[in-house]
């Protein structure tokens, strides 16, 4: 604490003027996590909120730090700093250009299931689960046909634009890999390119990747007999 006060001091703002930013960085993060069902959100946005009206070097990280913090101790939410490199297709940019943040919840998900979970998106919820518990399977990868091949006998054709549940397919295989519970990548193979989905950093978290293991392993133990999932 002594140095974020010492940092503070140097910033040549009032306490006033950094809780009022702070405040506008954890509203605008809200904010773009619900408008975007979940999708990641660029440093480069949050720093933004500051630069606009502010030109002091330190005081975008000292914001962004502070509303980081926030988020967690107030609302319970975690702000993932993404990782692993978008695929080179999608974005062209420095892994450092395109530095961007996820919010996952630190709540139990008995608790997050009761209190916060939108019941007007448990559809989607439920393909994503299926989804990533396919690709979990696969060894945490999979080619784009294998998938589709799994998807097709459950009734879920690529084609498919009108959906009763989940509208365009293909889309909501499109807002999983936006929401970063996969990434998909071009493999160049012996008969050219091959799209491959892989799990990402939302699929890959303690919780989720448990309860994969869990439902995986409840599944193949109905099927097979007991076995070991790793």
């Amino acid at each position: 604490m002594g140095d974020s006060t010492q940092d503070f001091s140097q910033l040549n703002i009032s306490e006033e003027e950094k809780d009022k930013l702070v405040a506008e960085v954890i509203r605008y993060v809200l904010f773009k996590t619900r408008q975007n069902s979940g999708c990641p959100i660029k440093r480069d946005e949050l720093t933004q909120i500051v630069t606009k009206n502010y030109r002091q070097r330190l005081l975008p990280s000292f914001v962004i730090n502070e509303a980081i913090a926030k988020l967690s101790s107030i609302f319970g939410l975690e702000v993932r700093e993404l990782q692993r490199a978008r695929p080179s297709s999608a974005n062209h940019q420095s892994g450092a250009d395109a530095k961007s943040y996820v919010l996952i919840s630190q709540l139990p998900a008995d608790l997050y299931r009761k209190y916060v979970e939108d019941v007007d998106t448990a559809h989607l919820t439920g393909f994503t689960f299926v989804v990533i518990s396919i690709v979990h399977l696969a060894g945490g990868k999979i080619p784009e046909e294998n998938l589709w091949q799994h998807l097709r006998r459950m009734g879920l054709n690529e084609a498919d634009e009108s959906h009763p549940v989940l509208g365009n397919i293909k889309q909501a295989l499109e807002t999983i890999v936006q929401q970063r519970y996969l990434q998909k990548d071009k493999v160049n193979g012996p008969e050219g390119n091959t799209l491959v989905y892989e799990l990402a950093e939302r699929a890959l978290d303690g919780p989720v990747h448990g309860r994969i293991k869990e439902y995986v392993t409840q599944i193949v133990n109905k099927d097979l007999g007991t076995v070991e999932i790793d």
